[in-house]
């Protein structure tokens, strides 16, 4: 599979009845068999402010890859595809649980995700070829 994007975005009030402000939309796009696809991942914003309870992360940006800051909101749709490569065939996610939320960063190895985002700047893309490279495995 071939990670072409990965990235986040706060959503905004389209009318003011809506409650979109309360939410962030992540997406990663690749290319599997031939056929670009992209994970829309949904979630709380709150989640955005407590996310050191289940990453390593203390601030955002999380972290910077070749001068482009990287933010909490652009790694979500990414862990969660590697948590779980079944969502390969489904274009949304939307989670509203914390505890759902959380379980998709459980033994994720956060210390692989830079060159993921290296090879994005620098090849246009990066070659995953198991998700499980970047799910720790137990000793």
């Amino acid at each position: 599979m071939l990670i072409k994007e990965c990235k986040g975005y706060e959503l905004e009030k389209e009318k003011s009845n809506t409650s979109e402000d309360f939410f962030n939309r992540s997406e990663i796009t690749f290319v599997e068999d031939g056929t670009e696809k992209t994970l829309h991942v949904l979630y709380v914003r709150y989640f955005d402010q407590i996310f050191p309870e289940f990453t390593p992360f203390q601030e955002d940006p999380i972290f910077v890859q070749d001068g482009k800051e990287i933010f909490f909101r652009d790694i979500v749709a990414l862990v969660c595809l590697l948590k779980n490569p079944g969502l390969r065939a489904r274009k949304r996610l939307y989670i509203n649980s914390k505890q759902e939320f959380a379980t998709y960063f459980q033994d994720i190895n956060f210390s692989k995700l830079p060159e993921i985002f290296s090879s994005l700047k620098q090849k246009n893309g990066y070659e995953l070829r198991s998700p499980l490279e970047y799910i720790m495995q137990p000793q």
